[in-house]
């Protein structure tokens, strides 16, 4: 089966008031595709993936026996939405999208979708 990454990205920029978007390999913090902007994909990709690690740190610390599904930072005119990979460990989806344009909730549903769509 062929990779789908270069799809699943363009589809979630079909979304009103998507930015932009990456998925990400939280071991290495290489992005393994890109599409659109609204910020540095490549920094973010990179930058996220610490804060990703801390996350998961933080967790593992407290004895928490779950998974992150979403982490959301809000931002006064952006949302960034980062999705970790519910079927492809060590990876995640980052999602840039313009807060006076996008609806947030239909945002994660559509994550959630192209996620599982995901080929490697």
């Amino acid at each position: 089966m062929a990779s789908n990454v270069k799809e699943c990205l363009e589809e979630l920029l079909g979304l009103e008031g998507a930015l932009g978007a990456a998925l990400v390999d939280f071991k290495s913090g290489m992005a393994l595709g890109m599409a659109g902007g609204g910020v540095n994909l490549e920094f973010a990709a990179a930058g996220n993936t610490e804060v990703v690690r801390a996350k998961l740190k933080t967790m593992q610390g407290l004895g928490l026996q779950d998974r992150i599904e979403d982490i959301l930072i809000t931002l006064g005119k952006q949302y960034h939405l980062i999705r970790l990979g519910q079927k492809h460990n060590n990876l995640f989806f980052y999602y840039v999208l313009d807060r006076g344009r996008a609806n947030l909730a239909l945002a994660r549903l559509k994550l959630a979708e192209v996620e599982g769509k995901l080929t490697l």
